[in-house]
């Protein structure tokens, strides 16, 4: 035993600490981990009992920037002066950085613990051992960055000449010279073409998805295991996956590297290191064009790129945005004449009510910037359009067709490579049975269940392609005198009631890049400026609607409505009827209770009493208090004839009996009402109830 090593310190006991920094390190260099728990021998050997490992670090960089739980435990050990010694095997097995070093040894220094590693035993306390260990600290982190220089300066070298290896996405391999060439499976190769065509037919990534789930399609997949080989594994197609594919720029022939780029931030005072984040195109570390076979063209990889931008449509304030569905026509495509904003959307809270295209600009919360009825809006840029493309539309419909008919034969196309596959797998586990010794049943029923399964496989791709081939039989030819006759009609057939609204957003994206709206305030007009794709211009007006201006018979007199609705009111609700009907009073002004009475009173007729004989009525907020429901459903009802009331003239309070109210119309009215609200609203008002145990 050494003299540095005394009887206190072998009474605390020793800490073994164990660290690798990668999981491939964990999982490949076993002879690290060997050596490093063999120094729990060695610690015994020294005389130190207990000894303690500490691996919690096992797959974790001792560079400072990742968490290291195994390392914050060694040191809360070492404050406690609860341990004598550490055991490492060497120095950059503590810590690659001088911070966590420094700290670790003057922190061993104010306990009297211990370093011990192969090359000897060092007391941090004794000015000889701290210099030594001081100068191994700075070698291992002078190490790892010298060594994180070389490499990193090889591979971006390497990555310059488009010669570095990495993972390829699906459809590409490496052959024998180092070479990024098309995959040699032929029903991977045609899945990948399929995928792009469809996305430059549907425009979307979401749509792409929803289409080949809809068709029954396997999208082929990239499984690459520990020992880094990769094969492809068909599966039921992922969101990340067809996004995945869209943004690599490999499919378009380009070489890249250096996509994304580490980020490093200071958390509870420490750096800590994320990766992933992606770098704009201009930023990417090596971009080599033409570099290999490409499955699209460059040109075609920006326009997807553009595409799948205008998709997102919270990203950007000021882009163009695709088409989301809705009633509204420019959606994506309007633009505020006066911010240059994109504008917004704004539906009314029923089916039938008009949407707004509305510019907040900066005045969130405060206002807005621009504000128009859609309907109008968009009923003149649907006439721009129809008197655009009448004169394509036999065309237009003719390519249709034979889009539609030839995505239904890459689809058979699909299932043909999937069934060849499928018999080849069946022919491989007939082989493989037929192969094995019968005597041996338990390898021979497992093996048959599998030749089973692969010609139950086999069967159902042969039935799916056989009634998709009798549905392409039964297909008609098109008839283009037929279509003729309908582009004679385009504008009946686009403002038909089974139009889908996205196709009409679709072929609104295709000519019109978009719409730029302002207001004339001196014309009192909308301005509409179409930027139609091509670069040509247009300017539409549309006159305002001049909201609040009724006709001249609905301004009826003050003593027209006196002698309709006087007595049946009080003064007050009177006064406030005959302003709603814009009814003045002759000296200009508005009504008031006391006027009203003034003129009743000239008019002798008799002041409201609730007591009349008759039949009861109430108002409609009344009705909505009683009924528990909102006002808007009073209204409802009564224009669905659920619900009698009567109004004597226009804009004045209806009048409900009460009676009514207890009526089965009532009644299912109500009901209906019931089912319109949200599930989640009942299910909320369940989970309000308190439930008490046992019951």
């Amino acid at each position: 035993m050494s003299v540095k090593i005394t009887t206190e310190h072998l009474a605390r006991g020793a800490v073994v600490y164990v660290r690798q920094s990668t999981l491939g390190q964990v999982i490949e260099h076993t002879e690290s981990q060997h050596r490093q728990y063999a120094l729990v021998e060695s610690a015994k050997s020294h005389g130190f009992s207990p000894v303690t490992v500490i691996d919690d670090d096992l797959g974790r960089s001792g560079s400072g920037l990742v968490e290291r739980p195994g390392f914050q435990k060694l040191v809360a050990q070492v404050c406690s002066g609860s341990i004598g010694a550490v055991f490492c095997i060497e120095a950059s097995r503590l810590a690659r950085n001088g911070r966590d070093w420094h700290h670790l040894i003057d922190l061993c220094a104010l306990t009297g613990t211990l370093v011990i590693d192969p090359d000897g035993i060092y007391d941090p306390r004794v000015m000889n051992d701290r210099l030594l260990l001081g100068l191994k600290g700075t070698m291992s982190e002078y190490e790892l960055s010298l060594l994180r220089q070389r490499g990193l300066a090889a591979r971006d070298s390497k990555a310059k000449r488009g010669e570095l290896r990495f993972a390829l996405p699906p459809g590409y391999c490496w052959d024998e010279l180092g070479r990024v060439v098309l995959d040699c499976d032929e029903r991977v190769v045609e899945a990948v073409h399929l995928f792009f065509r469809k996305f430059r037919e549907l425009g979307s990534a979401r749509q792409v998805l929803l289409w080949a789930r809809e068709a029954g399609l396997d999208f082929p997949v990239i499984h690459q295991s520990r020992a880094g080989q990769q094969r492809i594994g068909w599966h039921y197609p992922a969101y990340h996956n067809v996004i995945s594919m869209l943004r690599h720029p490999l499919y378009a022939g380009a070489y890249v590297f250096g996509r994304t780029t580490q980020r490093t931030k200071v958390v509870e005072g420490r750096a800590r290191k994320t990766t992933g984040h992606h770098k704009p195109m201009q930023d990417w570390s090596v971009l080599l064009r033409d570099h290999h076979p490409g499955y699209i063209s460059w040109a075609e990889f920006e326009e997807n790129q553009q595409t799948l931008s205008e998709n997102a449509h919270m990203q950007k304030r000021t882009s163009r945005k695709g088409a989301r569905g809705g009633r509204a026509l420019l959606t994506g495509l309007a633009r505020c004449g006066r911010c240059a904003r994109m504008m917004r959307i704004f539906y009314g809270s029923q089916a039938s009510h008009a949407h707004r295209y509305q510019c907040i600009g900066e005045h969130i919360g405060n206002g807005i910037c621009l504000g128009i009825g859609g309907v109008r809006v968009d009923q003149a840029i649907a006439r721009a359009l129809l008197e655009v493309v009448s004169d394509h539309a036999v065309k237009a419909a003719v390519l249709a067709e034979e889009r539609f008919a030839h995505a239904q034969d890459d689809v058979q196309k699909a299932l043909l490579h999937e069934l060849e596959e499928a018999q080849y797998e069946a022919s491989l586990a007939s082989r493989r049975y037929e192969a094995v010794d019968p005597a041996k049943r338990l390898v021979a029923r497992e093996l048959e269940s599998r030749w089973n399964a692969a010609l139950e496989r086999v069967a159902q791709l042969q039935e799916r392609l056989a009634g998709m081939q009798a549905s392409c039989a039964q297909r008609r030819p098109v008839d283009r005198a037929a279509l003729l006759a309908l582009a004679q009609d385009l504008p009946a057939v686009w403002n038909a009631a089974n139009t889908d609204t996205r196709t009409k957003q679709r072929i609104v994206r295709v000519l019109i890049l978009e719409v730029i709206i302002d207001l004339d305030d001196t014309a009192d007009e909308v301005v509409l400026t179409i930027h139609w794709i091509g670069g040509r211009h247009t300017e539409v007006r549309i006159p305002r609607v001049k909201t609040g201006r009724y006709p001249a018979d609905r301004h009826p007199s003050p003593v027209v409505v006196m002698r309709k609705l006087g007595g049946k009111w009080p003064d007050k609700e009177l006064a406030t009827t005959m302003n709603r009907m814009r009814c003045k009073h002759p000296d200009g002004g508005a009504w008031t209770k006391m006027r009203v009475q003034q003129l009743r009173e000239r008019l002798k007729i008799a002041p409201f009493d609730p007591n009349a004989p008759g039949e009861k009525t109430i108002t409609v907020d009344e009705t909505a208090r009683r009924l528990k429901i909102c006002v808007g459903s009073v209204y409802r009802l009564i224009r669905e004839g659920s619900l009698p009331a009567v109004q004597l003239m226009p804009s004045a309070p209806w009048q409900i009996p009460v009676a009514a109210l207890d009526s089965q119309s009532v009644k299912t009215g109500l009901q209906g009402v019931a089912d319109r609200r949200p599930r989640k609203v009942a299910d909320y008002q369940a989970d309000r109830v308190l439930k008490l145990p046992g019951f």
